[in-house]
C-alpha cells in the first residue's frame, strides 16, 4: 500500500532521496499519488500489485503504516504484522514467516543496485 510520501521535497527531504533520485513533493491529489506509485512500478520493475491510500490517509491511519510497515493479509484478516519503520522494519521477518507458512522461495532473489554497491 502506497501511503503518503515519507520524505517529500516540500517537507522533510533526505540526502539519500537526492542521491537515489527519488524526489517528490507531497502529493496534494490522488492523481499525483497515483503518478508517484506508477513511477515506482516502472523504475523498479515492481511485479506485485499494491493499493494506493486515498487522500484522507485512511489506510495509513488504520494500519499505522507510515513510513513503512509490512502486513500480510489472508482471507481478509491480518495474519502477520511487522514492526513500524524505520527502526523496527525487518522484511526478512516477513520472508521467514512466509517461508514457514508456504515453503522457501524457489527462485533466486535479485539484489537491488544500491545493495550491490555496499557489498
Amino acid at each position: 500500500m502506497y501511503v503518503r510520501e515519507a520524505h517529500p521535497t516540500d517537507e522533510w527531504q533526505m540526502k539519500s532521496n537526492v542521491k537515489e533520485d527519488v524526489c517528490y513533493a507531497q502529493p496534494k491529489t490522488l492523481e499525483q499519488r497515483v503518478a508517484i506509485a506508477n513511477d515506482f512500478v516502472k523504475r523498479f520493475n515492481y511485479p506485485t500489485q499494491f493499493g494506493i491510500d486515498d487522500m484522507s490517509n485512511a489506510a495509513n491511519d488504520a494500519y499505522a503504516a507510515w513510513p513503512e510497515r509490512i502486513y500480510i493479509i489472508e482471507q481478509g484478516r491480518i495474519a502477520y504484522r511487522g514492526g513500524m519503520g524505520p527502526f523496527n522494519y525487518h522484511p526478512e521477518e516477513a520472508r521467514s514467516w512466509l517461508a514457514a507458512r508456504y515453503g522457501e522461495v524457489k527462485h533466486e532473489v535479485s539484489v537491488a543496485p544500491a545493495e550491490k554497491k555496499n557489498n
